[in-house]
């Protein structure tokens, strides 16, 4: 997949995963499955950050429901402070990340006002013991409207090639495969916070309504908007069954997950017909998920 200018193709890969902080990541992974019909796997610890979470896997991309065993080593890390400090307002969008083969590359191809620290090397252990492993480059401060870039170890724990495939095929109690398909993000200036993934990436943000700017990162949008009524941000997924629009609040954060019925019927021109075309076979590049 590319994306950009031709300096830079084949960098990007699209929305890996989206941050949502809970105090508590099991019982916040029970209500999504209650609700929405969505299974979370096990996760596992950021030693490192004195965080852990539970995975909900959408294909390559995932929603991260993460929380704190430790809240003095969270306040000392990059990733910990923004998931104490939400979780403090009652939990929700911390950040989201952008998948990318190469980070290397993507650093290279920036700009060098480009904002990002790295790439550093992370891991998080699972609970059978398998290490996942991954490397990134952030901004000094992550938040919901800036985000980071990831690449994953293809050699390493959910990133094979068979654990890829299995993936891609799961189908969720909802009855059917699920992918996001979308993330939309309340931004003081909606044209600045898309220019900063124009000046990192090279995409080309977009008019997408009144007071609100989109980018596409591959069949996944993001959209920057300057208010919106209720939760500041929304997560936009998308079953392979028909099924009527359910929500799941994760503090100021709904999780929206619509069949192809109801998306075709509510949002005829959107990143929901970009969704269906996600093949059954695992997307290219690095993979995704912290």
């Amino acid at each position: 997949m590319s994306i950009g200018s031709p300096g830079r193709q084949g960098i990007l890969v699209g929305l890996d995963h989206v941050v949502l902080a809970a105090s508590d990541p099991d019982a916040t992974a029970k209500d999504l499955e209650e609700r929405l019909g969505l299974v979370a796997s096990a996760g596992g610890r950021h030693d490192a950050f004195g965080t852990d979470n539970r995975l909900v896997w959408l294909g390559d991309s995932y929603l991260e429901l993460i929380g704190a065993f430790d809240e003095q080593k969270a306040g000392e890390s990059w990733l910990g402070r923004p998931v104490v400090e939400a979780i403090e307002r009652g939990g929700g969008l911390v950040t989201w990340a952008i998948a990318v083969d190469e980070v290397d590359a993507a650093l290279r191809w920036g700009p060098p006002d480009r904002g990002l620290l790295g790439p550093f090397d992370g891991e998080r252990r699972r609970p059978d013991g398998e290490l996942v492993q991954w490397r990134l480059a952030r901004p000094p401060v992550v938040s919901p409207v800036e985000p980071f870039v990831i690449e994953h170890d293809r050699t390493a724990a959910e990133w094979t090639a068979a654990e890829r495939a299995a993936r891609a095929k799961e189908s969720h109690p909802i009855g059917g495969r699920v992918r996001l398909s979308g993330l939309e993000v309340v931004a003081g200036s909606p044209p600045v916070s898309a220019g900063r993934l124009r000046t990192l990436l090279g995409v080309s943000p977009e008019p997408a309504g009144r007071r609100a700017v989109r980018v596409w990162l591959g069949p996944q949008e993001v959209r920057f908007v300057l208010d919106r009524p209720g939760p500041r941000a929304v997560v936009d997924l998308i079953a392979d069954v028909p099924l009527r629009t359910r929500v799941a609040r994760v503090g100021d954060c709904n999780v929206r997950i619509r069949g192809l019925a109801a998306a075709a019927a509510e949002s005829p021109v959107s990143s929901d017909a970009r969704a269906l075309d996600v093949p059954d076979e695992p997307r290219d590049g690095r993979g995704q998920g912290v």
